[in-house]
């Protein structure tokens, strides 16, 4: 099993972006994700600690412009915190062992899956092909990610 933490060194590499979501609790603007529209295999992992948390089988089209699944890859790896900013209660999503703010937990999903939307900001994440899963150590994934070929 691999070892995933908080990397200083992935830390000091990240954009201005993905630091101010990632590290500030930010938030970024509805429709600009970069894995909004990709519907790739593969698996999403934190940007930070390379923890596997999505899986493209579990993402879709939510309409409310971030990246939607329907229920995290490994439920170890996703911590679900009350939020109570913005004058409002919410879930707050932090990678569990990076600590990264990755978006909040909606009970708005599809009922036939779970009825819950992981609304998540494309800058916490790095995706992984289902190509490159294997090389870069996510191997034990694959059984979990579609072939759209």
């Amino acid at each position: 099993m691999a070892s995933y933490h908080k990397d200083p060194e992935r830390i000091a590499a990240l954009s201005p972006e993905e630091y101010r979501v990632t590290q500030q609790n930010g938030t970024e603007r509805p429709g600009t994700g970069a894995y909004l529209g990709n519907k790739e295999p593969g698996i999403y992992v934190d940007i930070v600690s390379g923890e596997p948390l999505f899986a493209s089988a579990d993402k879709y089209d939510s309409g409310c412009g971030w990246p939607s699944f329907t229920k995290p890859l490994e439920a170890a790896h996703v911590a679900e915190l009350r939020d109570a900013t913005l004058g409002m209660i919410r879930t707050e999503v932090r990678s569990a062992h990076g600590d990264s703010h990755l978006g909040h937990v909606f009970p708005d999903g599809p009922r036939d899956r779970g009825g819950l939307r992981y609304c998540i900001n494309s800058a916490s994440l790095r995706f992984i092909h289902r190509d490159d899963m294997e090389a870069e150590g996510y191997g034990a994934y694959l059984d979990q990610v579609e072939d759209v070929t």
